[in-house]
């Protein structure tokens, strides 16, 4: 059953984390629909008319990221509140709470987090989670992390989903955190290795859709 149930959570915090990209994540419902613009005074590029309307009062919605750290951390009701705070901010409005969500997510799965393959503690390691913001090293090794270089950027090769889990769940050798038998199915992987279609060796860099 803890099988079962192990792999359950995995397809479940997958499904949210592949899907950050394109999900409403907020609290308010509220969808960015399209606007007919060939009825207004404005010119495109092309200088054919017809372009966006910009005029009105702009809200903040959403900021840039890593992936899946709202979607998985944050709990209801404080997604809309965690999207708008300044990152100086954001390590003492969220970080106990993150830090519960880690422990909860653990307790799930049967197991009780200690460390992780950083040698991080739940109190040390949600600091820097809920530190939500894009570091980029500006030389050195681009990585998300590899097992030396750490949060130094992001490559699209960078398999980001096993990253979180192993480092959610791995505990400190990154290989789970409740000593369970090495051929037990563990919540370390999801189970694809790679992306389907080689990426390009020019900007922009991603791959051929089809």
């Amino acid at each position: 059953m803890k099988i079962y149930r192990n792999l359950f959570l995995m397809f479940a915090m997958c499904g949210s984390l592949l899907f950050i990209q394109c999900s409403d994540d907020d609290d308010n419902g509220n969808v960015i629909d399209p606007v007919d613009d060939t009825m207004d005074d404005t010119m495109d590029d092309d200088g054919t008319g017809g372009g966006i309307d910009f005029s009105g009062t702009f809200v903040q919605e959403d900021q840039m990221g890593r992936p899946g750290i709202n979607t998985v951390f944050g709990t209801d009701g404080m997604k809309d509140s965690f999207n708008v705070t300044v990152p100086t901010e954001m390590q003492a409005a969220f970080q106990m709470s993150f830090q519960d969500k880690l422990e909860g997510l653990n307790t799930a799965v049967g197991s009780t987090y200690t460390t992780n393959a950083l040698g991080l503690d739940a109190a040390t390691f949600t600091t820097v989670l809920s530190n939500d913001v894009l570091w980029v090293a500006q030389t050195g090794v681009t990585s998300y992390f590899n097992g030396t270089e750490v949060l130094t950027g992001r490559t699209l090769s960078d398999d980001v989903i096993d990253i979180s889990l192993l480092l959610i769940f791995g505990g400190p050798d990154g290989m789970d955190n409740d000593g369970d038998p090495a051929d037990e199915s563990l919540l370390t992987r999801d189970g694809v290795p790679s992306n389907d279609v080689a990426f390009s060796t020019s900007f922009p860099y991603l791959a051929q859709p089809f």
